[in-house]
């Protein structure tokens, strides 16, 4: 499959032309907005929690021999997701030449739950996306048992990328630039582009983005997957699943 073709963003659209959730579009001026705490414990993850428990006994072994198929199945006019997980927004960006960055979002409007900083320079993995599967895999040490950390708490990963071990993962607090960049993209649900031209850098080139929604699964307590899901059934587009695990 050929890499993906990086577009320039077209003008901002109105409140009445605003993009549906499988809508591809790109920002090109700064949307001040207030973007929500992140609510670890939304109704969504209470509602999920049945279903979970129902599917526990089959996530509790190492995520990543599981399907690599991610595609939601609709029903009527409801959304399957094969994992048993819930669904949330996740977004790579960063500048071409320089480290990646992954956030995830209980949805657009929200403040980053996690935020992760790869070692893999953005226009590689980008283009990697575009020939097919990506699977990234972060691992640490399990904590004593008398700490109770969650498994995305961890402050840093060993990273491997398609089963290569490409250097760490880092886990961090957002900055105002990363906040900035979940403002400029409120308003985009599933889309690859680059933002404006101020926001590029000398050195390091354009920045960069590519969002999608992702099907988050919890294993058990050492182990958590992501899954991103294509729109439209689209089974030709970008793949990428991201796998922490305590070993």
């Amino acid at each position: 499959m050929a890499p993906i073709a990086l577009s320039s963003p077209p003008p901002p659209l109105s409140k009445d032309d605003a993009p549906s959730s499988t809508e591809e579009t790109s920002p090109s001026l700064p949307v001040r907005i207030s973007l929500q705490p992140a609510n670890t414990k939304s109704k969504r993850d209470c509602k999920s929690n049945t279903v979970l428990r129902k599917f526990r006994s089959v996530f509790r072994s190492f995520p990543i021999i599981m399907p690599s198929c991610k595609m939601p199945v609709i029903n009527g006019n409801r959304e399957v997701y094969i994992h048993g997980g819930t669904r949330i927004t996740g977004t790579l960006f960063g500048h071409r030449k320089a480290r990646i960055n992954l956030a995830f979002q209980e949805n657009p409007r929200c403040q980053p739950f996690l935020l992760l900083e790869l070692a893999i320079p953005t226009g590689k993995l980008l283009q990697d996306m575009g020939m097919g599967l990506n699977r990234i895999a972060l691992e640490c040490e399990k904590p004593p048992k008398n700490e109770k950390v969650k498994v995305v708490d961890e402050p840093i990963w060993t990273l491997f990328c398609n089963g290569k071990k490409t250097g760490y993962g880092v886990k961090r607090e957002p900055t105002d630039d990363d906040l900035h960049v979940m403002q400029l993209l409120h308003a985009v649900s599933a889309a690859v582009g680059v933002l404006p031209n101020e926001m590029s850098d000398p050195q390091d080139g354009d920045l960069s983005y590519m969002r999608a929604h992702f099907e988050r699964v919890v294993g058990s307590k050492d182990s958590e997957t992501y899954y991103m899901m294509m729109p439209d059934g689209n089974i030709n587009g970008p793949e990428l699943s991201v796998f922490f695990v305590r070993v």
